[in-house]
Order: C-alpha cells, then sequence, then structure tokens
C-alpha cells in the first residue's frame, strides 16, 4: 500500500496554518479583550485541518466563552466568517460550515436568536464562492449544496417542545378564530417546509464515501431536521386537503399548486431516504415512511374543483347531481353518491391523524 506523501504534507501545512493563526488571535488578545481572543483561538481549533469531526470539548468550550462574554455573539459570527472565507482547504470548509449547524442546534434559544439577528445584519455568512472552480469535485459540491442548507436551516427555530419551525413573523394569530389560524398556517408554513425540503434534496449522499466522517457526521444532522420538518409538512398537507372544498376559489388554485409540488416532492423525499440508508452509516436514524402523493389524487382535485366551480356559475350544482368518476378513485366508496361537502380523503395517503373539530352544540342524553 503506498504512503500518501501529499496528503501528509498537506494536514502538515495545514497544522502550521492552525498554529499561526492561533499565535496571531493570542498576540492580538490586548486589542480584542482576553475572552474573545479564547474564542478566535476555540474557532480555529474546532475547525482544524485534520480529517477528524469536530471535537465536543471545542463546541462546549465556544459555548461556555460565548454565554460569559456579552456582545461577544456578533464577534464569533465574524471570526466563522472569516474561516470559511479565506480557506482554500475542503476539510476546513466543511469543518466550520458544521460548526456553525452544530451551534444552531446546541444553543439555547436566546443564543440561536442572537445567531439568526448576526447572520441578518452580514456578520454571520456562510458564502463558499472561493470553491467555485473546483465544482467539479464531488466534496466541493457537497459543500455548497451543504452551504445552501444553512442558509435556509438558520430561518428555522427550536420550539419549546423541541421541534424544528420556521420563524415566522409578527402577526395578530392570536386574535383570529381558529379555522382562520388553519388557513394561515398551512399557506404559510407550507412553502416554507417545501424550500426546506428542496434544499435537503440537494444534498444528495451519493458523493458523500463512508470513510469521510464530516460528511457522514453534516447529513445525519441533516437528516434528522429533515425528519422533524416532514411530519409538519405531511401534517399540513393532510390540514390542506381537509380543507380544501371550504376554500375560495383562489385558495384552491393554490393548494393545487402546492400539492402537486409535493407529489414530486414525495416521490424525490422517499428516495433519498432509501439512498441515505444505504450510504449514510447512522444507525440510530429513525425514517420516517414518506406517503406518496400520486398524479391520480392531483388529477381528482383540480377536475373536482374545476367541477364545482363550473356547477356553481351556472347555478346547477344540487344534491340531485352526481359526483364525476374521476373521484371514485379518491373517495370512500359506500355504494351511495356524497355530496361536496362530505368529500373525505383517502386514508390511505396520509397516515397522520387530523385534528378533532369539536362541536359547540350541547346535546341531551336521556338517562
Amino acid at each position: 500500500m503506498g504512503v500518501d506523501i501529499q496528503g501528509k504534507l498537506r494536514m502538515a501545512l495545514g497544522a502550521v496554518k492552525d498554529h499561526a493563526s492561533i499565535g496571531k488571535a493570542m498576540i492580538c488578545s490586548h486589542h480584542e479583550g482576553k475572552d474573545f481572543s479564547s474564542i478566535e483561538v476555540a474557532v480555529v481549533r474546532a475547525t482544524g485541518h485534520d480529517s477528524g469531526p469536530i471535537d465536543d470539548k471545542h463546541m462546549h468550550e465556544i459555548l461556555f466563552l460565548v454565554s460569559n462574554s456579552p456582545g461577544s455573539i456578533h464577534f464569533l459570527a465574524e471570526r466563522i466568517s472569516r474561516r470559511l472565507g479565506k480557506t482554500r482547504d475542503n476539510l476546513v470548509a466543511l469543518k466550520t460550515l458544521s460548526l456553525t449547524h452544530r451551534l444552531l442546534r446546541g444553543g439555547n434559544r436566546c443564543f440561536e436568536q442572537q445567531l439568526r439577528n448576526a447572520h441578518a445584519s452580514g456578520h454571520l455568512q456562510m458564502s463558499t464562492r472561493c470553491f467555485l472552480r473546483n465544482i467539479s469535485d464531488p466534496s466541493v459540491s457537497f459543500i455548497h449544496k451543504y452551504a445552501a442548507y444553512l442558509e435556509e436551516r438558520i430561518g428555522w427555530v427550536i420550539n419549546q417542545a423541541g421541534k424544528l419551525e420556521p420563524v415566522m413573523s409578527q402577526g395578530d394569530l392570536e386574535s383570529r378564530c381558529y379555522d382562520e389560524k388553519s388557513i394561515d398556517m398551512v399557506f404559510r408554513k407550507l412553502p416554507k417546509c417545501q424550500v426546506f425540503i428542496d434544499r435537503v434534496l440537494d444534498c444528495s449522499p451519493f458523493n458523500i464515501s463512508p470513510l469521510d466522517n464530516l460528511a457522514q457526521a453534516a447529513m445525519s444532522n441533516t437528516l434528522k431536521e429533515s425528519f422533524q420538518v416532514y411530519k409538519t409538512y405531511s401534517e399540513g398537507v393532510a390540514a390542506l386537503v381537509n380543507m380544501f372544498f371550504d376554500l375560495t376559489r383562489a385558495a384552491r388554485a393554490l393548494a393545487c399548486q402546492i400539492l402537486r409540488r409535493a407529489s414530486q416532492q414525495s416521490q424525490e423525499l422517499h428516495n433519498l431516504f432509501e439512498n441515505c440508508k444505504r450510504i449514510i452509516e447512522n444507525k440510530n436514524l429513525d425514517y420516517p415512511v414518506v406517503q406518496i402523493i400520486t398524479m391520480d389524487h392531483l388529477m381528482a382535485l383540480e377536475q373536482f374543483s374545476t367541477y364545482i366551480a363550473t356547477s356553481c356559475s351556472s347555478s346547477v350544482l344540487s344534491k340531485n347531481v352526481s359526483t364525476p368518476p374521476i373521484l371514485d378513485c379518491i373517495t370512500k366508496s359506500e355504494g351511495d353518491e356524497k355530496d361536496a361537502g362530505n368529500f373525505s380523503w383517502s386514508p390511505t395517503l396520509f397516515s397522520c391523524t387530523l385534528e378533532t373539530k369539536i362541536s359547540k352544540v350541547w346535546v341531551v342524553f336521556e338517562d
């Protein structure tokens, strides 16, 4: 077996660069402050040129130093951005992105908020433009896609229940009625979920080697978060279908667009998870069962939506009008005709339970 002289030389030069960066940070400590220089040293050590994963002790050290240094979030964000922007080494770039990801996952809610503010103000940047010339390199391709995923991920937050949800703008949702909040949730959150899933789908595992511990760890964290978002996504799609025929004509058209995109994503997400089961060597990943939305379902909804609109406009919609045959593939067959208001989605499409609607009508039972 030959010795990788070039690889050993590259690691040796990288170690020299790391030591030089650490020495420079210590020399400049009287300008930035002792705690701030310690943060910079911890960032350099966590994102070293070696091929090993990020050491947990460096991660905990950064969180400890930042929590005890008020106003240091922007400094941390700038040092991470500078580390990513100046390096030409694939390992350092992937480590720096992974460090950002772990900080988003490992900090408290206040820390996450401050990190998002640092990104919004431009202090935290995840640009990988310096690697554009090497786009044909599979590892570089994954770095670009992972950076794009993190750009989307920073717009999401871990709520008090430990679930990932998009950061929504402040509104008067509390003053709205239940139905309006449901529609708002569906039409605002579902598009965000679809963008998130697109970024996950871009992170193809085909370029990840079983020996690439950094990429394996990065993809594992990405998959864990995609599982949470997919659960919210599937519940939202089920709720959208459940309220479909209560929507206005314009809203139904928008719903069809969302469902058409969901149909494509469900198949692609299913394929991604199946490929990851073979390529990603993390046995602790609990893959969800992706419910495939077929084109037959979409055609049925679109045709029945057109049927309702046409019938209403011509004033011929009544209880005596039978539903179009296309609905037979998704309505429950009980031997009798169903009114459009009683339309029910096939239970085989989604396995999640829809929310129960509580009636306000009192019922008196006899003894």
